[in-house]
């Protein structure tokens, strides 16, 4: 028998594991152990300079906007609606990163580092699991002390996510539902932009998406592609499709073949229905599914993100809109510096040609001021709009811009080439060619 018993806590017992000046690792999305976090707020002043160390909160807490300066202060590696308007008021803290540095940098710039993490029940051989997730947290186990809020409805899944009772600080019991994020209806506009993306996805690739109604239009374009991989960051419900139907073996894959890899899984029910006890998905540490050089290794690679604005130069900013805070750089440039180490690697930024209605171009010759750069001019490889594909890699400055302009929205076209020429960016000469 495993001591399983010894270590079953309740809530006021865990808060009083956790010791002055700790910092708090939270997992990313569903990972966020709310019985835990929820009873912390609430006796926040107990505690002294506590640090909570988390990406993409679901839920807004008070020690989130400030409540407990002295007491707790939030870290932020990657905004939502439940920490945006806190940070963007100078309220919690927000770190640039890479996402495959967080392990490093949570390493680096803890003092007593514990995680705090949702896990499925134990299984027979003494195991949880963090279910949705590997992310940041993973790399932590066995190296500084784990406390887990063991919900029922959590998925049992594969990986390197597994963490045994030994390792196990504390935990507590819980029963509730993971939290849902419903796909975005898919518009005209979004099935435009696909159709030019997934022509150009051959049978074989190994598919890097995201969340959204471009990501989702395209994986409902690939049903009939065979042998497509997977090896993607976060895994949605679009993928389960492409399973389901046969499209997916990841039988070409040089890493992990047979199987579908992700450091996190986010959406509906149905997916986290999908990946409970599937052998055929494994979650690894985001050190290892987001590191460009391990992505570099899985020819055919293909990457598909999407951007708020690009200038002249190619640069996407993709974190910020109208040059405020939105969320943070996640793992777009990892995959779109992966895709060019890669061979016959394919990347794809995409975005509506306009905004406001129309009344502004997201084509632009410099950013909005203020904005952030997520994906460099020397790491873009293709730009999509519904009015065509720009292929910028290895491309002049000047090539960039006529392929830019090109895709731009038509009666934006003549100002931005007229800006080009003002700017001395292109001879005029360029466009008659």
């Amino acid at each position: 028998m495993f001591p399983t018993e010894a270590r079953k806590n309740s809530v006021d017992e865990i808060l009083d594991v956790i010791p002055n000046q700790a910092d708090l690792i939270i997992p990313i999305a569903n990972g966020e152990p709310d019985a835990i976090l929820s009873a912390l707020d609430q006796q926040a002043n107990r505690y002294t300079d506590v640090h909570i160390h988390q990406m993409l909160p679901l839920r807004e807490r008070r020690y989130i906007e400030g409540a407990y300066l002295g007491h707790i202060r939030y870290v932020s590696y990657f905004l939502s609606g439940a920490s945006r308007k806190a940070f963007l008021e100078g309220k919690c803290d927000l770190v640039p990163n890479h996402f495959h540095e967080m392990p490093r940098i949570l390493a680096d710039n803890t003092r007593q580092p514990i995680v705090v993490a949702v896990a499925s029940p134990m299984d027979s051989h003494g195991y949880f699991s963090l279910g949705t997730q590997a992310d940041y947290a993973s790399p932590f186990i066995g190296k500084v002390p784990f406390i887990l809020e063991v919900n029922q409805q959590m998925p049992r899944t594969s990986g390197d996510n597994q963490i045994h009772i030994s390792q196990v600080a504390a935990y507590i019991e819980t029963d509730y539902p993971l939290h849902e994020l419903k796909s975005p209806p898919i518009s005209d506009t979004d099935r435009q932009i696909a159709t030019l993306v997934a022509e150009r996805i051959g049978d074989g690739s190994t598919l890097q998406v995201g969340i959204g109604g471009v990501p989702n239009a395209i994986l409902s374009l690939l049903s009939n592609h065979k042998d497509l991989g997977v090896h993607t960051e976060m895994l949605t419900e679009g993928i389960v499709d492409l399973a389901e139907k046969g499209a997916i073996t990841g039988l070409k894959k040089n890493l992990h073949t047979g199987k579908i890899v992700a450091t996190f899984a986010y959406g509906t029910k149905r997916l986290y229905d999908f990946i409970h006890e599937n052998r055929s998905v494994e979650f690894y540490r985001v050190d290892h599914i987001n590191d460009p050089r391990v992505i570099g290794q899985e020819d055919n690679i293909v990457s598909i993100n999407s951007t708020t604005e690009v200038d002249f130069f190619g640069q996407c900013a993709s974190e910020t809109v109208a040059g405020r805070y939105y969320s943070s750089t996640g793992g777009q440039s990892d995959f779109a510096r992966g895709a060019r180490f890669a061979k016959n690697g394919k990347g794809f930024i995409c975005l509506t040609s306009t905004a406001k209605d129309g009344a502004i171009s997201r084509i632009r010759p410099q950013l909005t001021h203020g904005s952030a750069v997520t994906t460099s001019k020397n790491d873009v490889d293709h730009v999509v709009t519904e009015y065509g594909v720009a292929e910028l890699s290895g491309k002049s400055i000047s090539r960039r811009i006529e392929a830019l302009i090109g895709i731009a929205h038509p009666k934006f076209r003549e100002e931005l080439r007229a800006e080009a020429e003002r700017l001395g960016l292109v001879d005029k000469r360029v466009f008659s060619l």
